[in-house]
């Protein structure tokens, strides 16, 4: 496992539309406040049972507030027999470090609303 990939790197896969599934390992309410685009949102303490929703993924790429959470979800996904084809990572410096875009989604009133902000005005605000 190359255990981290730099913001700079998983920019540019996703620029390329390289096939990378991006993982974000937060609470569903923080992924809702902004989450990196296209990536899919599996609550850290659901991820053993999820796993394999990832089968087919030839890159995984795990975020979380700071790095240091998604380092131990990519040791998860490399543990599992599912993913052994899977190169698998984690965002190094987490959504601290991402300066791209980021998707917002919130409901409040039963509808969903989305918009683009920076990872600065989301990442300190991020719970996990």
């Amino acid at each position: 496992m190359d255990e981290e990939i730099t913001p700079d790197e998983l920019a540019g896969l996703l620029d390329a539309d390289e096939s990378v599934a991006v993982v974000d390992i937060r609470t569903a309410t923080a992924f809702s406040h902004g989450h990196i685009p296209g990536s899919e949102n599996v609550p850290f303490e659901e991820l053993p049972q999820r796993v394999e929703e990832f089968d087919d993924a030839d890159r995984i790429v795990t975020v979380c507030p700071h790095g240091k959470a998604s380092l131990k979800a990519a040791w998860l996904f490399q543990s599992a027999e599912s993913t052994d084809d899977a190169a698998i990572q984690s965002l190094a410096g987490g959504l601290d470090a991402w300066d791209g875009d980021l998707e917002a989604a919130t409901v409040d009133d039963g509808t969903a609303s989305s918009g683009a902000t920076t990872a600065d005005e989301t990442a300190t605000n991020a719970p996990f």
